[in-house]
C-alpha cells in the first residue's frame, strides 16, 4: 500500500544539498516533476510552484513542505518527494528548517482527489517514524520502497 495514496516514481525522488536555498530546493523538485509526461508545460508548471509559494509559505512546520498547484496543463496527479537531511530555510510556520518535500502536481479539475492526497500525505508523514525514515534514505529506490510499500 502506498503511504501517500499513489505511487512515488523514483525519477520524481530527488536529493536537496545542503545549504541549498529555499528557491534551489524548489527548482531541484520542479526539475523532478516537471519530467514526468502528465505536466504538459513545465515553464507554466514552475512558474505556478513559485507564485503559489509567493502568496504563502507552503511549509507546514515539524520539517515538512508541502508545495503544489493544480493546472489544466497537468494531466494526472502526481507528486514528487525532495529530502535535504540538513534541512531548508524555508519560512515555516514554526520557523525550523524543511528537511521533506512533498510536490503536489494535479489537474485543476480535481480538488477532491488532490485534497484526499494531501490528508494521507500530512497523516503519513506527522508520523515519526516514516519522516525519520524518509530523511534517512540515500536514494530514489529507497525513498520509493518506504513509500510505494
Amino acid at each position: 500500500m502506498n503511504a501517500f495514496g499513489i505511487a512515488i516514481l523514483e525519477q520524481q525522488v530527488c536529493f536537496i544539498k545542503d545549504g541549498a536555498t529555499k528557491h534551489e530546493a524548489l527548482e531541484c523538485i520542479i526539475d523532478a516533476v516537471g519530467k514526468n509526461p502528465v505536466v504538459e508545460d513545465c515553464a507554466a508548471f514552475r512558474r505556478a510552484v513559485h507564485e503559489r509559494e509567493e502568496i504563502m509559505s507552503t511549509g507546514i512546520g515539524g520539517g515538512i513542505a508541502i508545495p503544489h498547484v493544480r493546472l489544466p496543463q497537468i494531466t494526472s496527479p502526481t507528486l514528487g518527494v525532495g529530502i535535504c537531511a540538513g534541512g531548508v530555510e524555508f519560512d515555516t510556520l514554526d520557523n525550523n528548517p524543511v528537511n521533506i518535500l512533498v510536490l503536489f502536481a494535479t489537474p485543476e479539475t480535481s480538488e477532491k482527489e488532490y485534497l484526499s492526497l494531501l490528508a494521507k500525505v500530512m497523516m503519513s508523514l506527522r508520523s515519526g517514524d516514516l519522516f525519520d525514515a524518509l530523511v534517512a534514505c540515500h536514494t530514489p529506490a529507497e525513498v520509493c520502497a518506504l513509500l510505494n510499500g
